[in-house]
């Protein structure tokens, strides 16, 4: 049976570049993690390491061997996280990345909610306007909305919401929209980041469902929700935004919806997690609970 802690220095040396730096990192005798790894090379009968005057580096099966070391270690230590959550509640960090308007209006009290019930887990939440890398930037769970693109990524559907065309009364006194006609022609401001972001599947009142297409370029972009709102209460344009983002502008009259008996495609709301062999139990936790917690929310 290989032990796991010989396994570790290993994984030290080859990224320390050195045994004296290994054994630095892992608060041990330079003599220790020397010794460990001759007997580890001997258990396995391969070569794992070259060494010189200057510097240790992995051979090409040890290249390999680290890799596989590394899945190794972040399995052995989430399970051992899981079993320690089932005992003693959730731990350790749980870092998550939204957009900045659907992060403030629910996930921020979702993990507000989620904090309350798990106090040793400490919340690290990321807003940001452009889709950032799970991956490089260390997120255990992404807060995607829209239509998603082809990802390595796990992603679990949250919740749906619908999406509208809005404008101010003052907007529409000086250019009504009766029709998809004239909505083509509208002065439009949209979404920077939308690969197509005047084309859409409409509904009719007939219930036909047709593409519709504005007929011009935006007279305005802009790479967040809050600004398109923003634009559009200053009388810009007309846009498509969420319904959460603008429920309360249309309550209050300072939003009209336009042509409201034509339909556009409801958009997911997605939490995107990596692509590992092993969900942490922290990770899983929270989708189910940001699930229950729309579901409360929306009913």
């Amino acid at each position: 049976m290989i032990n796991m802690q010989r396994l570790e220095m290993f994984v030290a040396v080859v990224e320390a570049g050195s045994f004296t730096g290994a054994a630095q990192t892992l608060g041990l005798t330079k003599a220790v993690v020397s010794f460990n790894i001759k007997q580890l090379e001997q258990e396995l009968g391969v070569a794992l390491l070259t060494r010189s005057t200057r510097r240790v580096a992995a051979t090409e099966t040890g290249e390999k061997f680290y890799h596989r070391c590394q899945h190794l270690l972040q399995d052995a230590a989430q399970i051992l996280d899981d079993i320690h959550s089932e005992h003693n509640g959730l731990s350790g960090s749980l870092r998550i990345t939204t957009t900045p308007e659907y992060g403030a209006r629910v996930v921020v009290p979702a993990l507000a909610a989620f904090a309350g019930k798990h106090p040793n887990l400490r919340i690290q939440h990321v807003s940001s306007s452009k889709n950032d890398d799970l991956i490089a930037g260390r997120f255990d769970v992404a807060i995607r909305l829209g239509q998603l693109a082809d990802s390595s990524h796990h992603a679990r559907l949250i919740d749906k919401f619908a999406i509208m065309v809005v404008a101010t009364p003052q907007h529409l006194a000086t250019q009504p929209i009766e029709n998809l006609q004239q909505l083509a022609d509208a002065k439009w401001i949209a979404h920077s980041r939308l690969l197509t972001p005047l084309s859409w599947q409409v509904t009719t009142p007939a219930g036909e469902t047709v593409l519709f297409s504005a007929r011009h370029p935006a007279m305005i972009t802009a790479d967040s929700a809050a600004s398109l709102l923003a634009f559009t209460l200053a009388d810009a344009g007309v846009a498509l935004l969420p319904a959460w983002l603008v429920q309360n502008k249309l309550a209050e009259g300072a939003l009209v919806q336009v042509l409201p008996d034509h339909h556009f495609p409801h958009q997911g709301i997605y939490a995107l997690y990596p692509n590992t062999r092993h969900l942490p139990e922290k990770v899983r936790a929270f989708i189910d609970f940001l699930h229950e917690f729309t579901r409360l929310k929306s009913s």
